[in-house]
């Protein structure tokens, strides 16, 4: 099941969070900073223990402060290799890898790429929902994901993407809004 959230995805109770992060370990959006400012200083000191990994390169560390247990902090960007299509593929697949490897089941996460000077959402969500949508045709782990947008726009062309990838739109939860896919 696949769900669009118009949410803060610091707040998402969740087995595991997927974030995008720079192959430095920094934020790649104003949202994945507020992120990681609720994580706490743990899951900054597993990355920096790590150093720097190449675009693509997806880690699972603690989630810190935040609902969920796990953060998987998925690198698309570098000082030599901006986000790009193909390296915003490498770090989801990666990021669904290292799930599946754990057997995590539900997850949240934020589009990959997106923010100033990346990808538009509607190129994001062209990469994503079709990798997404045969992630979970496949009996996953993860089973269920959640992609927490900042924008009604955002939402829309999420949802567009997930209609086009098999999805159907669901009603809308408490305190949020949703589409959802099987």
């Amino acid at each position: 099941m696949i769900r669009i959230v118009h949410g803060d995805l610091a707040e998402a109770a969740t087995d595991a969070v997927i974030r995008p992060v720079t192959a430095e370990w920094t934020a790649v959006t104003h949202a994945m900073r507020r992120l990681e400012i609720a994580a706490g200083s743990l899951p900054a000191e597993q990355c920096r223990r790590l150093g720097e990994l190449p675009v693509g390169s997806a880690v699972i560390t603690s989630a810190g402060d935040l609902p969920a247990q796990f953060l998987i902090h998925a690198v698309v960007r570098s000082l030599d290799e901006p986000v790009t299509g193909s390296g915003v593929r490498r770090a989801l697949q990666n990021a669904l890898r290292r799930l599946a490897e754990w057997g995590i089941e539900r997850v949240a996460m934020a589009p990959l790429g997106t923010g100033a000077g990346n990808l538009d959402a509607d190129e994001a969500a062209s990469i994503m929902m079709p990798i997404l949508s045969e992630h979970i045709q496949l009996d996953g782990p993860p089973s269920e994901i959640e992609i927490y947008v900042d924008s009604e726009y955002e939402k829309d062309v999420f949802e567009r993407h997930l209609a086009l990838h098999g999805g159907s739109a669901a009603g809308e939860a408490p305190g949020r809004t949703n589409t959802e896919s099987d």
